[in-house]
């Protein structure tokens, strides 16, 4: 019989164990009590996880007649119950000096990359990508293409291997690597990337291009159901549903269903509406009620994005003059704009507005932020334009909400988990006020309430899914993580670094529970620690460093931001 890797929380701490089904409660009971101390009259068991029993756990109830093998790993269950036995320490001490390389590698700062001449902007997108444990799943599962005969296949294989060889090799040293046969796989790849200045030196290229340039050909080689299910790691993997559409391990984690509607400006979108705007009109003689008699009907199409853009320069057509100074006034920008199109009621080009919504959300998503833009030189000798950067800040915070952008299929989703976190934030400030214990004093209570918690989640109604491997109270809250920056005034030169969270658990992981952090100063920020990666230079920071990064001036300002599904 299997055992089934499962994750109990039991008060602040998180209690992991293998499942046998066939030891049936008692054994259950008996190894959580050698784990914890808490006697086995006095424990209460409650399933977190879908599929298992309701309420608390009996004493008869026979746990192989569950199917544990539908359930996706951990298995997550809550314990309630003090203990009262003595509990043998579950870990000894290790000195660092007796770990292996590989060992010791996780202890200390993360290694850095060497730069190979202008390779900052893989070497910075590089670190950001390696804290993103599904991608890495998904390129171990990949196998590469024995096709001879196909040399972009083989090239494509070459930047995968290349790519999970580098990211590999840089969780097993404790110094900074050399990111050799990437970059030499990169330039074959991408050969506009392999492009060199007057004296033979290497140019500088754009992190956002190398970005999606490589999640491109990941999208092309890891696909099918095998893949997908490696990278998100439990079960059968993401269901049809929540993939929606996602055939690619690219998709399914970062792919963003975008839906669009694009209405004309100069017709009705409504019959009802055009024959009552007719009739109005027609009393004043007015010739243009023959116009309003035309219809056209909103047009609604799907595509997928992979990142969403924040626009900065003040909107996504060029007569908008909005001042954008947030990263959610830039994304809401990008989303919506004017365009000329045929509109098939009035036989001619007509003005249309283009509106964005997002109609499923990935587990991680990343914001580019448009610093770059072509400028027309007319009068230049050549005529060829230049490019050009943007230099004024755009504030944002660690924690994104994309409630606003989403369509309503999805707001209405996520509206349940928002209105009940509401609710839970109301009382417990109510109890504050009364002077409350709100902190848990009260074991009692904390442990009843808990309870009633876990009863509630055994029996509730299942929400649709609005994307792949998000939690099931997901609110649509996102926190960043990581950063590409880029410093300097010129677009085509500059230096890129990366600036990562340091507390980066596999969110996948349920038992990664909550703790205590500081605050930013006069704010309700988490001041967590973060790295900041200079290729192969690596320095401490906090929350607060990354949030100056938003540009105005000469230094580092942010061009790529990193965000995962929170909690």
């Amino acid at each position: 019989m299997p055992t089934y890797a499962t994750s109990v929380k039991w008060g602040k701490e998180t209690i992991t164990l293998d499942l046998d089904p066939t030891a049936n409660t008692a054994g259950l009971k008996s190894t959580l009590q050698s784990l914890t101390g808490v006697p086995v009259d006095r424990m209460k068991l409650m399933p977190k996880s879908k599929g298992l029993w309701k309420g608390v756990l009996k004493d008869d109830f026979d746990l192989s007649s569950i199917d544990l093998s539908t359930i996706g790993e951990p298995i997550q269950m809550l314990l309630m119950g003090s203990a009262t036995l003595p509990v043998e320490p579950v870990k000894k001490t290790v000195f660092l000096e007796d770990l292996p390389p590989e060992e010791a590698a996780k202890m200390v700062e993360p290694s850095g990359l060497v730069n190979l001449g202008n390779t900052c902007y893989l070497n910075s997108v590089l670190q950001c990508l390696r804290v993103i444990p599904h991608l890495r799943d998904g390129l171990k599962r990949y196998t590469p293409s024995h096709n001879s005969n196909n040399a972009q296949q083989q090239v494509h294989s070459l930047l995968l291997t290349s790519l999970l060889s580098t990211l590999t090799t840089l969780d097993k040293s404790p110094t900074a690597i050399s990111p050799n046969n990437l970059v030499m796989a990169t330039k074959m790849a991408f050969p506009q990337m392999a492009q060199t200045g007057p004296q033979g030196q290497p140019m500088q290229q754009d992190a956002e291009e190398f970005y999606s340039s490589v999640l491109g050909v990941c999208a092309g080689e890891l696909r099918g159901e095998n893949v997908i299910k490696a990278a998100f790691q439990g079960g059968d993997g993401p269901t049809v549903e929540e993939l929606n559409g996602a055939n690619n391990v690219i998709d399914a984690v970062f792919g963003l269903k975008m839906e669009e509607t694009l209405t004309c400006d100069e017709l009705s979108t409504d019959a009802a509406t055009a024959s009552g705007d007719k009739d109005s009109m027609e009393t004043d003689g007015n010739d243009s009620a023959d116009a309003l008699q035309l219809v056209e009907p909103p047009v609604t199409t799907y595509d997928l994005h992979r990142k969403l853009v924040c626009n900065i320069q003040g909107g996504s057509d060029s007569n908008s003059q909005t001042n954008v100074t947030h990263i959610a006034e830039g994304i809401q920008l990008a989303l919506t704009g004017k365009l000329e199109k045929h509109s098939e009621a009035l036989g001619r080009n007509a003005q249309w507005t283009r509106s964005q919504k997002i109609a499923r959300l990935p587990p991680y998503l990343v914001v580019q932020f448009g610093r770059f833009y072509w400028k027309a030189t007319p009068d230049s000798q050549d005529h060829s334009g230049v490019k050009c950067k943007v230099m004024k800040p755009v504030g944002f915070q660690s924690v994104l909400d994309v409630y606003e952008f989403c369509s309503d299929k999805v707001k209405s989703v996520l509206k349940v988990a928002r209105d009940k976190a509401a609710k839970e934030e109301e009382d417990r400030v109510a109890k504050k006020l009364k002077g409350e214990d709100v902190d848990g004093a009260d074991v009692a209570m904390e442990e009843e309430e808990e309870l009633q918690v876990a009863l509630a989640m055994s029996v509730e109604t299942e929400q649709p899914p609005v994307g792949p491997g998000l939690p099931h109270d997901f609110q649509g809250l996102y926190e960043l993580f990581a950063v590409v920056t880029h410093k300097g005034r010129d677009a085509d030169g500059g230096h890129y670094m990366g600036w990562v969270k340091a507390d980066n658990s596999d969110p996948r992981d349920a038992s990664n529970g909550e703790r205590k952090r500081e605050k930013i100063a006069d704010t309700d920020e988490d001041n967590d620690d973060w790295f900041v990666f200079d290729d192969d230079e690596v320095s401490p920071c906090k929350t607060e460093d990354i949030l100056k990064l938003k540009g105005g001036g000469d230094w580092h300002m942010s061009y790529l931001n990193f965000y995962r599904a929170k909690k």
